[in-house]
């Protein structure tokens, strides 16, 4: 594997030589940003289609953005691949001191469970920050660049983490549905609103139930940004085999009546349900 990984960084530096490739020499930290962002995606996408020959392809190429951004690096005189290597298996060990520190290893029933070893890695977090003397908010940390549901869904983890939570009982849960419901109603008022204000109004009640249809998300135990993404896939799926069965008819979309729509709709949602029926079965 060394020698493997020794091959890439060399190729990188080769590509960003002064007689290597024009637009590779061309890029900077910033220039990357759009790469970056679409491997990652490109990788979630590949783990949703649950193709590993795929998969291992697509975490080259993110992987290639992490050596991309270190050669640069490199080049200006700011840190090496080495350097990343090494402070992120410095922090590796430095966070899971219940693996790696044999003093504070817990055995048998008192071995540590997830939820303890996470808190304990935001706890070893807050401690370095205090150390360095950093005064920073909880909320510090949730890059502003996430998606917009993912972000606010950070948010509100961290908020929670000192104490700005309903409780996540039964109760605690039905009082973040009223609050949906209280969210509704308020959008339901800025639509019917006939002031100058009122499309920054509704953006705004949007927002809020957006917001707050995020906390819900995170009472019943769903990643919001995993559970929207999943629903468009769906619709995506059943929105081509509509187009594909009209195809068949000698028929485009937007000449049939709603009712025919809704038939094309219905008869994909079952096509779907059954081939993801057989899928289960089969494994």
């Amino acid at each position: 594997m060394s020698e493997s990984f020794d091959r890439l960084v060399e190729l990188m530096a080769k590509l960003r030589a002064p007689d290597g490739c024009p637009w590779d020499r061309k890029q900077t930290h910033e220039s990357l940003k759009p790469y970056l962002i679409e491997e990652a995606y490109e990788v979630l996408e590949t783990i949703d289609q649950q193709d590993p020959r795929k998969l291992r392809e697509e975490l080259g190429d993110l992987f290639l953005q992490v050596l991309f951004h270190a050669q640069i690096g490199a080049e200006m005189g700011t840190f090496t691949i080495a350097e990343v290597l090494e402070q992120l298996a410095d922090k590796l060990v430095r966070r899971h001191p219940h693996v790696f520190d044999t003093q504070e290893q817990p055995q048998g029933e008192d071995r540590l469970s997830p939820d303890q070893v996470y808190s304990n890695w935001e706890q070893i977090k807050r401690d370095e920050r205090a150390r360095a003397g950093q005064t920073e908010s909880a909320l510090h940390g949730v890059p502003k660049t996430l998606p917009a549901l993912l972000r606010a869904f950070q948010v509100q983890a961290r908020a929670s983490r000192v104490g700005f939570d309903w409780p996540h009982t039964r109760e605690g849960t039905e009082r973040v549905m009223v609050k949906i419901e209280e969210e509704v109603r308020e959008l339901r008022e800025a639509v019917a609103d006939n002031t100058d204000d009122k499309a920054d109004r509704i953006e705004s009640e949007f927002g809020d139930l957006f917001f707050a249809m995020v906390n819900l998300a995170r009472f019943v135990k769903v990643n919001p940004e995993e559970a929207l993404r999943g629903s468009t896939n769906r619709f995506v799926a059943r929105f081509q085999l509509m187009e594909a069965a009209a195809a068949r008819a000698g028929r485009a979309l937007d000449d049939m009546t709603l009712d025919e729509l809704d038939s094309l709709w219905n008869d994909a949602k079952r096509v779907l349900a059954a081939s993801t029926t057989d899928s289960d079965a089969s494994r």
